[in-house]
């Protein structure tokens, strides 16, 4: 069988269709440079949504990602992970602001997960890495 011109480009759009980014593999990708940025080894959905399993609930650090990532960031997840953590707040309320949360490993949208060492501690751990610009994205 001979392919035509129109038959590449039928065979083309067919395999672009079966390999384009998923809704849930582009998601995986934010996950995924959130880890490497955030320099964690593993990062579930309930990091910025109020379910284990994702979906369209935001807990209050994922609430102001996606703010950031809507506005300032343009929609670059690199840059919204990284001026999340510059805006210095405490998302969930728990006395640690986002960033020594992430420093601590433990979730800055679950009020119930909180670091074990001190503020002065983890700030102290922070100034060591160079503060919150060790988070911006290695380019």
């Amino acid at each position: 069988m001979t392919f035509k011109p129109i038959h590449w480009l039928a065979l083309s759009a067919a395999f672009i269709g079966a390999t384009a980014l998923t809704p849930s593999s582009a998601k995986n990708a934010y996950r995924i440079q959130a880890i490497q940025q955030y320099s964690v080894t593993s990062m579930g959905c309930i990091y910025c949504h109020t379910s284990p399993s994702g979906g369209s609930g935001w807990n209050a650090y994922g609430t102001a990602l996606q703010v950031i990532y809507d506005g300032a960031a343009k929609r670059n997840i690199s840059d919204a992970l990284y001026l999340v953590l510059k805006a210095n707040k405490d998302s969930d309320g728990d006395g640690y602001s986002d960033t020594l949360e992430v420093v601590a490993k433990t979730l800055p949208g679950d009020k119930a997960s909180k670091p074990t060492k001190t503020v002065k501690a983890l700030e102290a751990e922070l100034k060591a890495l160079g503060g919150v610009d060790h988070f911006k994205a290695k380019k």
